[in-house]
């Protein structure tokens, strides 16, 4: 897995000392910060601009100083990593056995826009089962997705219809069991921490880089031992040992003042 970028871990930090907090950060503080998470001055300049520059950060200027607050857009953005953080996680035993089908056409000649689309499909969750339907699990978000040449569908498998097998047939089980058991081989041996505050940065940033591409499958009908269930429980027991004393280095790292909102 390659290793994650500035603008992974400066979202993980937006996450964990921004999101619902009220506050501006100065960017000095931004940049001590990633700094110990091996991030260079000039990344995180750079990333602050970008992000800036495409409404994920405003600036909020305090004396000589520059402050940089979240937008509605990252807000949302973070609220939805959030939610797939702590809430749905990587495990999905509370499937209901819907599924969205999702159909498409497009003409021969439409080669890429149809490359487009079944990477953003598969982005969204989504395997093929044949031709031109695709499945995903439980209620998927398709607003995104719609056009002219798809048509949208829920329901239930008929019980003569093997799912462990369609969904072995859609979905690469081996690419996705492998990106779980890279994380248990590179976090399952850490027992201490140099630096807590980075370690954190580092161990979210990676498990949401999974997360997000994981179509969160019924566990009910993936092969047995299903390496999630094993990495999310090391995610959740390393991420909470790291917590306070990550927190208390935060706190007398980072300069922030309220988030006026102008």
């Amino acid at each position: 897995m390659a290793p994650p970028s500035a603008s992974a871990i400066m979202l993980t930090f937006l996450g964990e000392h921004l999101f619902d907090h009220g506050v501006c950060v100065y960017s000095g503080s931004v940049i001590d910060v990633l700094a110990r998470a091996g991030i260079s001055e000039e990344a995180t300049r750079s990333t602050l601009t970008r992000m800036t520059a495409r409404g994920l950060l405003r600036r909020q200027r305090n004396g000589r100083r520059m402050y940089f607050g979240l937008t509605a857009h990252s807000t949302q953005v973070l609220r939805d990593g959030a939610v797939r953080l702590w809430q749905t996680g990587a495990v999905n035993r509370e499937w209901d056995g819907t599924w969205t089908l999702l159909a498409f056409s497009l003409p021969g000649e439409r080669q890429r826009e149809r490359h487009d689309l079944r990477a953003s499909l598969a982005w969204a969750g989504f395997g093929p089962v044949q031709g031109g339907l695709w499945i995903a699990p439980g209620a998927a978000d398709v607003s995104h997705l719609l056009t002219g040449h798809i048509r949208v569908f829920r329901g239930t498998a008929d019980p003569s219809t093997d799912v462990a097998e369609m969904i072995a047939g859609a979905y690469d089980l081996l690419a996705l069991a492998a990106r779980y058991e890279d994380f248990l081989a590179r976090w399952s041996p850490v027992s201490s921490f140099t630096d807590p505050l980075a370690t954190k940065l580092l161990l979210v940033t990676d498990w949401l880089q999974i997360i997000r591409r994981d179509p969160r499958l019924p566990v009910s009908h993936l092969p047995a031992k299903w390496p999630a269930v094993e990495a999310q429980e090391l995610f959740f027991r390393l991420n909470e040992r790291l917590a306070a004393p990550a927190a208390e280095i935060a706190a007398t790292l980072l300069e922030t003042i309220p988030d006026t909102g102008e």
